[in-house]
């Protein structure tokens, strides 16, 4: 037998945001999400923000194609009208809701370690190539256009 309090498991919190989500869509209710946006990693307009959180629809008729990864939720969504990347990491979700019923649960809000968001920081930099510039020199003549004999269309205004 294992000695369980030696084995660290990750959070339960996308497995249940993810059952949460799939019952109340299955149940053709509209599900909505409470997001604490002083979470690492939290992307939303912040012109939307209540009190340090913001309640999302994200029912796939409400937003462009949305998938609920293994460490966020991404979703696209329209916000005055404006087309806006949406990202909410599984640790800032408050609750989880049906909006025609309130049946759903609440969950307690998971702060990344400080190490676990500079180790990833630390490689997503070092994973990408550094630009540089250079100039390029042009070394052959340019030939002249040909010139058409055929006339050129033109338009005329009927009022």
């Amino acid at each position: 037998m294992v000695d369980s309090t030696q084995v660290e498991m990750s959070s339960n919190k996308p497995y249940l945001v993810r059952a949460f989500y799939n019952w109340i869509s299955d149940n053709d209710l509209t599900p909505y999400i409470v997001v604490d946006v002083s979470v690492y990693g939290v992307l939303v307009p912040m012109s939307y923000v209540n009190d340090g959180q913001i309640v999302l629809n994200v029912a796939a008729s409400a937003v462009g194609t949305i998938a609920l990864g293994a460490e966020a939720i991404e979703f696209s969504a329209r916000f005055g009208g404006k087309l806006e990347h949406i990202t909410v990491p599984y640790g800032a979700i408050a609750a989880i809701y049906a909006k025609e019923n309130g049946a759903g649960t609440s969950l307690p809000i998971e702060h990344p370690a400080e190490e676990d968001i500079s180790i990833k920081d630390d490689t997503e930099m070092s994973a990408k190539p550094k630009a540089s510039l250079s100039s390029v020199s042009s070394t052959a003549k340019t030939a002249e256009p040909k010139k058409s004999t055929k006339s050129k269309a033109s338009l005329k205004v009927i009022k």
